[in-house]
Protein backbone atom coordinates (compact mmCIF):
# COMPACT_ATOMS: atom_id res chain seq x y z
CA UNK A 1 0.00 0.00 0.00
CA UNK A 2 1.75 3.40 -0.77
CA UNK A 3 1.64 5.85 1.10
CA UNK A 4 -0.57 8.63 -0.60
CA UNK A 5 -3.58 5.39 0.07
CA UNK A 6 -2.40 5.83 3.56
CA UNK A 7 -2.88 9.50 3.55
CA UNK A 8 -6.19 9.49 1.65
CA UNK A 9 -9.65 9.30 4.55
CA UNK A 10 -12.30 6.79 4.12
CA UNK A 11 -15.49 7.97 3.11
CA UNK A 12 -16.77 7.53 7.13
CA UNK A 13 -13.92 9.36 8.30
CA UNK A 14 -14.73 12.22 5.64
CA UNK A 15 -18.31 12.13 6.95
CA UNK A 16 -16.79 12.30 10.75
CA UNK A 17 -14.67 14.81 9.90
CA UNK A 18 -17.44 17.31 8.28
CA UNK A 19 -19.49 16.94 11.56
CA UNK A 20 -16.49 17.67 13.79
CA UNK A 21 -16.37 20.26 11.63
CA UNK A 22 -19.95 21.66 11.18
CA UNK A 23 -19.87 21.58 7.51
CA UNK A 24 -23.29 20.47 5.80
CA UNK A 25 -23.07 17.80 2.94
CA UNK A 26 -23.83 19.36 -0.09
CA UNK A 27 -27.79 18.72 -1.29
CA UNK A 28 -28.25 16.98 -4.75
CA UNK A 29 -29.36 19.23 -7.63
CA UNK A 30 -32.77 17.23 -7.84
CA UNK A 31 -33.57 17.85 -4.19
CA UNK A 32 -33.04 21.25 -5.04
CA UNK A 33 -34.80 21.49 -8.01
CA UNK A 34 -37.62 19.25 -5.93
CA UNK A 35 -37.69 21.61 -3.16
CA UNK A 36 -38.19 25.17 -5.74
CA UNK A 37 -40.98 23.28 -7.30
CA UNK A 38 -42.69 22.58 -3.94
CA UNK A 39 -42.30 26.22 -2.65
CA UNK A 40 -43.40 27.29 -5.61
CA UNK A 41 -46.87 24.79 -5.76
CA UNK A 42 -47.49 27.03 -2.61
CA UNK A 43 -46.71 30.45 -3.62
CA UNK A 44 -48.13 30.39 -7.00
CA UNK A 45 -51.90 30.15 -5.55
CA UNK A 46 -51.52 33.24 -3.68
CA UNK A 47 -49.83 35.33 -6.24
CA UNK A 48 -52.99 34.06 -8.75
CA UNK A 49 -55.15 35.37 -6.25
CA UNK A 50 -52.95 38.42 -5.59
CA UNK A 51 -53.06 39.29 -9.55
CA UNK A 52 -56.43 38.59 -9.86
CA UNK A 53 -58.21 40.84 -6.93
CA UNK A 54 -55.31 43.13 -6.46
CA UNK A 55 -53.07 43.59 -10.11
CA UNK A 56 -55.98 43.40 -12.05
CA UNK A 57 -58.46 45.79 -10.99
CA UNK A 58 -55.91 49.01 -10.51
CA UNK A 59 -54.70 48.23 -14.08
CA UNK A 60 -57.97 48.11 -15.26
CA UNK A 61 -59.03 51.40 -13.21
CA UNK A 62 -55.70 52.75 -14.95
CA UNK A 63 -57.04 52.12 -18.18
CA UNK A 64 -59.83 53.24 -17.87
CA UNK A 65 -58.60 56.01 -16.39
CA UNK A 66 -56.82 56.98 -19.80
CA UNK A 67 -59.37 57.06 -21.96
CA UNK A 68 -62.75 58.47 -23.40
CA UNK A 69 -65.87 57.62 -24.66
CA UNK A 70 -66.64 59.48 -28.42
CA UNK A 71 -70.22 59.33 -29.44
CA UNK A 72 -71.22 59.81 -33.18
CA UNK A 73 -74.83 61.76 -34.53
CA UNK A 74 -76.46 65.00 -33.73
CA UNK A 75 -74.93 66.27 -30.85
CA UNK A 76 -73.50 62.97 -29.72
CA UNK A 77 -76.71 61.06 -29.35
CA UNK A 78 -75.78 58.54 -31.93
CA UNK A 79 -76.07 54.81 -31.41
CA UNK A 80 -72.36 53.90 -32.20
CA UNK A 81 -70.05 54.63 -29.39
CA UNK A 82 -65.52 54.26 -29.50
CA UNK A 83 -63.07 54.72 -26.79
CA UNK A 84 -60.05 56.58 -27.61
CA UNK A 85 -57.25 57.55 -25.52
CA UNK A 86 -57.69 60.74 -23.79
CA UNK A 87 -54.31 61.22 -21.78
CA UNK A 88 -54.71 62.50 -19.02
CA UNK A 89 -57.54 64.69 -19.64
CA UNK A 90 -59.83 62.75 -17.24
CA UNK A 91 -57.77 63.82 -14.32
CA UNK A 92 -57.52 67.39 -15.48
CA UNK A 93 -61.46 67.19 -15.65
CA UNK A 94 -61.61 65.29 -12.10
CA UNK A 95 -59.18 68.37 -10.37
CA UNK A 96 -61.31 70.82 -12.10
CA UNK A 97 -63.74 69.87 -10.60
CA UNK A 98 -64.94 72.03 -7.14
CA UNK A 99 -67.24 69.31 -5.90
CA UNK A 100 -64.57 66.07 -6.13
CA UNK A 101 -62.15 69.01 -4.55
CA UNK A 102 -64.64 70.31 -1.80
CA UNK A 103 -65.34 66.21 -0.81
CA UNK A 104 -61.94 65.69 -0.04
CA UNK A 105 -61.06 68.86 1.70
CA UNK A 106 -64.30 67.53 4.08
CA UNK A 107 -63.35 64.20 4.54
CA UNK A 108 -59.47 65.48 5.60
CA UNK A 109 -61.65 67.35 8.08
CA UNK A 110 -63.87 64.36 9.07
CA UNK A 111 -60.55 62.30 9.52
CA UNK A 112 -58.66 64.99 11.25
CA UNK A 113 -61.11 65.17 14.24
CA UNK A 114 -62.77 61.46 14.39
CA UNK A 115 -59.90 59.24 13.82
CA UNK A 116 -58.17 60.73 16.77
CA UNK A 117 -61.09 60.24 18.90
CA UNK A 118 -61.77 56.42 17.51
CA UNK A 119 -58.27 55.95 18.25
CA UNK A 120 -58.03 57.61 22.41
CA UNK A 121 -61.37 55.40 22.79
CA UNK A 122 -60.20 52.25 21.61
CA UNK A 123 -57.13 52.71 23.57
CA UNK A 124 -58.76 53.40 27.05
CA UNK A 125 -61.50 50.73 26.40
CA UNK A 126 -58.48 48.23 25.83
CA UNK A 127 -56.49 48.91 28.98
CA UNK A 128 -59.14 49.16 30.47
CA UNK A 129 -60.29 45.43 29.50
CA UNK A 130 -56.94 44.25 30.48
CA UNK A 131 -56.50 45.52 33.77
CA UNK A 132 -56.46 43.58 36.69
CA UNK A 133 -59.50 44.65 38.67
CA UNK A 134 -61.84 44.16 35.35
CA UNK A 135 -65.14 42.40 35.82
CA UNK A 136 -67.25 40.96 33.08
CA UNK A 137 -64.19 41.62 30.05
CA UNK A 138 -65.78 38.77 27.83
CA UNK A 139 -69.53 40.09 28.28
CA UNK A 140 -67.80 43.89 27.25
CA UNK A 141 -65.07 42.65 25.16
CA UNK A 142 -67.86 40.76 23.16
CA UNK A 143 -70.64 44.24 23.43
CA UNK A 144 -67.99 46.45 22.23
CA UNK A 145 -67.00 44.53 19.43
CA UNK A 146 -70.80 44.34 18.42
CA UNK A 147 -71.11 47.45 16.60
CA UNK A 148 -68.69 46.15 13.80
CA UNK A 149 -70.51 42.82 12.79
CA UNK A 150 -73.04 45.23 11.82
CA UNK A 151 -72.84 45.84 8.52
CA UNK A 152 -71.89 49.50 7.71
CA UNK A 153 -75.58 49.98 5.41
CA UNK A 154 -77.52 48.92 8.71
CA UNK A 155 -75.63 50.77 10.75
CA UNK A 156 -76.67 53.85 9.25
CA UNK A 157 -79.94 52.72 8.64
CA UNK A 158 -80.32 52.28 12.56
CA UNK A 159 -78.94 55.56 13.34
CA UNK A 160 -80.97 57.34 10.83
CA UNK A 161 -84.16 56.81 12.98
CA UNK A 162 -82.18 58.00 15.43
CA UNK A 163 -81.28 61.20 13.57
CA UNK A 164 -84.63 62.05 11.66
CA UNK A 165 -87.17 64.61 13.58
CA UNK A 166 -90.58 62.87 14.48
CA UNK A 167 -89.28 59.87 15.14
CA UNK A 168 -85.95 60.55 16.91
CA UNK A 169 -86.13 59.29 20.98
CA UNK A 170 -82.85 61.79 21.10
CA UNK A 171 -84.66 64.78 19.28
CA UNK A 172 -87.45 64.38 21.36
CA UNK A 173 -85.46 64.33 24.48
CA UNK A 174 -83.33 67.19 23.42
CA UNK A 175 -86.60 69.19 22.97
CA UNK A 176 -87.44 68.61 26.64
CA UNK A 177 -84.78 70.20 28.12
CA UNK A 178 -85.22 73.54 25.25
CA UNK A 179 -82.48 72.32 23.32
CA UNK A 180 -83.10 72.39 19.21
CA UNK A 181 -81.06 70.20 17.84
CA UNK A 182 -80.62 68.75 13.83
CA UNK A 183 -78.45 65.56 13.62
CA UNK A 184 -79.73 65.88 9.88
CA UNK A 185 -78.48 69.77 9.38
CA UNK A 186 -75.20 70.70 7.10
CA UNK A 187 -73.32 72.00 9.94
CA UNK A 188 -74.01 68.63 11.80
CA UNK A 189 -74.02 65.99 9.49
CA UNK A 190 -70.74 65.46 9.09
CA UNK A 191 -70.18 64.59 12.45
CA UNK A 192 -73.34 62.35 13.44
CA UNK A 193 -71.74 60.21 10.40
CA UNK A 194 -68.55 60.50 12.67
CA UNK A 195 -70.84 58.75 14.99
CA UNK A 196 -72.13 56.28 13.47
CA UNK A 197 -68.23 55.42 11.93
CA UNK A 198 -66.84 55.72 15.81
CA UNK A 199 -69.62 53.59 16.87
CA UNK A 200 -69.22 50.97 14.12
CA UNK A 201 -64.92 50.60 14.14
CA UNK A 202 -64.34 51.46 17.91
CA UNK A 203 -64.82 47.78 18.37
CA UNK A 204 -62.76 46.70 16.16
CA UNK A 205 -59.53 48.63 17.19
CA UNK A 206 -60.39 47.68 20.47
CA UNK A 207 -59.70 44.12 19.94
CA UNK A 208 -56.38 44.77 17.41
CA UNK A 209 -54.96 46.69 20.78
CA UNK A 210 -55.82 43.86 22.83
CA UNK A 211 -54.28 41.05 20.98
CA UNK A 212 -50.97 43.31 21.23
CA UNK A 213 -51.38 43.52 24.95
CA UNK A 214 -51.56 39.58 25.16
CA UNK A 215 -48.28 39.53 23.88
CA UNK A 216 -46.74 42.05 26.89
CA UNK A 217 -45.25 39.57 28.72
CA UNK A 218 -46.63 39.42 32.24
CA UNK A 219 -42.96 39.66 34.04
CA UNK A 220 -42.61 43.13 32.58
CA UNK A 221 -45.74 44.07 35.26
CA UNK A 222 -44.97 42.00 37.98
CA UNK A 223 -41.73 44.15 37.82
CA UNK A 224 -43.12 47.11 37.51
CA UNK A 225 -45.47 46.54 40.68
CA UNK A 226 -42.84 45.17 42.72
CA UNK A 227 -41.05 48.16 41.79
CA UNK A 228 -44.08 50.21 43.17
CA UNK A 229 -45.65 51.76 39.87
CA UNK A 230 -48.71 52.54 39.98
CA UNK A 231 -51.69 51.39 37.38
CA UNK A 232 -51.23 54.62 35.10
CA UNK A 233 -47.71 54.42 35.40
CA UNK A 234 -47.58 51.00 34.15
CA UNK A 235 -50.28 51.68 31.26
CA UNK A 236 -48.20 54.57 30.60
CA UNK A 237 -44.47 53.83 30.89
CA UNK A 238 -44.92 49.83 29.62
CA UNK A 239 -48.22 49.49 27.88
CA UNK A 240 -48.59 52.06 25.63
CA UNK A 241 -44.57 52.08 24.35
CA UNK A 242 -45.34 48.58 23.96
CA UNK A 243 -48.59 49.00 21.86
CA UNK A 244 -47.42 51.36 19.66
CA UNK A 245 -46.96 48.93 16.36
CA UNK A 246 -50.70 48.08 17.17
CA UNK A 247 -51.81 51.86 17.73
CA UNK A 248 -49.94 52.98 14.15
CA UNK A 249 -51.90 49.64 12.67
CA UNK A 250 -55.02 51.02 13.32
CA UNK A 251 -54.28 54.44 12.31
CA UNK A 252 -53.50 53.78 9.29
CA UNK A 253 -56.53 51.35 8.79
CA UNK A 254 -58.92 54.12 9.77
CA UNK A 255 -57.12 57.08 7.15
CA UNK A 256 -57.64 54.39 4.13
CA UNK A 257 -61.15 53.67 5.31
CA UNK A 258 -61.46 58.07 6.24
CA UNK A 259 -60.76 58.20 2.48
CA UNK A 260 -63.08 55.70 1.54
CA UNK A 261 -66.21 56.71 3.31
CA UNK A 262 -69.53 55.89 1.43
CA UNK A 263 -72.13 53.48 2.93
CA UNK A 264 -72.62 55.89 5.36
CA UNK A 265 -73.38 59.08 3.50
CA UNK A 266 -75.36 57.06 0.59
CA UNK A 267 -77.63 55.78 3.10
CA UNK A 268 -78.19 58.97 5.16
CA UNK A 269 -78.32 60.88 1.78
CA UNK A 270 -82.52 60.68 1.19
CA UNK A 271 -83.00 61.91 4.49
CA UNK A 272 -80.80 64.55 4.36
CA UNK A 273 -80.55 67.34 2.34
CA UNK A 274 -77.22 68.76 2.74
CA UNK A 275 -75.74 65.40 1.77
CA UNK A 276 -75.16 65.69 -1.91
CA UNK A 277 -73.54 63.41 -4.48
CA UNK A 278 -70.00 65.26 -4.25
CA UNK A 279 -70.33 65.21 -0.02
CA UNK A 280 -67.37 62.59 -0.24
CA UNK A 281 -65.04 61.46 -3.20
CA UNK A 282 -65.92 57.84 -3.27
CA UNK A 283 -69.54 59.47 -3.57
CA UNK A 284 -68.50 61.47 -6.31
CA UNK A 285 -66.50 59.08 -8.71
CA UNK A 286 -69.92 56.94 -7.98
CA UNK A 287 -72.48 59.33 -9.03
CA UNK A 288 -70.54 59.97 -12.62
CA UNK A 289 -69.85 56.20 -13.09
CA UNK A 290 -73.68 55.66 -12.96
CA UNK A 291 -75.82 58.44 -12.53
CA UNK A 292 -73.46 60.28 -14.95
CA UNK A 293 -72.35 57.44 -17.56
CA UNK A 294 -69.29 58.75 -17.21
CA UNK A 295 -66.94 55.76 -16.07
CA UNK A 296 -63.57 57.18 -17.47
CA UNK A 297 -63.79 60.23 -15.17
CA UNK A 298 -64.85 57.67 -12.29
CA UNK A 299 -61.83 55.62 -12.79
CA UNK A 300 -59.50 59.08 -12.59
CA UNK A 301 -61.33 59.91 -9.67
CA UNK A 302 -61.08 56.51 -8.33
CA UNK A 303 -57.40 56.24 -9.17
CA UNK A 304 -56.69 60.01 -7.27
CA UNK A 305 -58.20 59.00 -4.56
CA UNK A 306 -56.00 55.52 -4.25
CA UNK A 307 -53.31 58.04 -4.71
CA UNK A 308 -53.98 60.60 -1.68
CA UNK A 309 -54.66 56.87 0.93
CA UNK A 310 -51.09 56.17 -0.26
CA UNK A 311 -49.42 59.13 0.32
CA UNK A 312 -50.96 60.13 3.45
CA UNK A 313 -50.74 56.74 4.54
CA UNK A 314 -47.03 56.40 3.68
CA UNK A 315 -46.97 59.73 5.13
CA UNK A 316 -48.13 58.84 8.63
CA UNK A 317 -45.92 55.55 8.49
CA UNK A 318 -42.33 58.29 7.69
CA UNK A 319 -43.26 60.78 10.42
CA UNK A 320 -43.92 57.97 13.39
CA UNK A 321 -40.84 56.13 11.76
CA UNK A 322 -38.57 59.56 12.31
CA UNK A 323 -40.02 60.41 15.56
CA UNK A 324 -38.77 56.73 16.77
CA UNK A 325 -35.50 57.13 15.61
CA UNK A 326 -35.01 60.59 17.30
CA UNK A 327 -36.34 58.52 20.73
CA UNK A 328 -34.40 56.14 19.80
Amino acid sequence: MSRDTLSRPEPAARQRAGKATGSRPRRAPRTEARNARVAAGFVLPFLALFGLCFIAPIGYALHQSLKKTERTGPLGLGGREQEVFAGLANYAHALADDRFLTGFGRVLLFGAVQIPLMIVLATALALLLESASARGVAFFRSAFFLPYGVPGVIASILWGFLYVPGISPLVKIADSVGWDVDFLSRGTVLWSLANIVTWQFTGYNMLVLIAQLKAVPGELYEAARIDGASAWQVARHIKLPLIRPALVLTTVFSIIGTLQLFAEPMVLRPLASSIDSGFTPNLHAYSEAFVGNNQHVAAAEAVLLALVACVLSFGFLRLVGGRAKERG
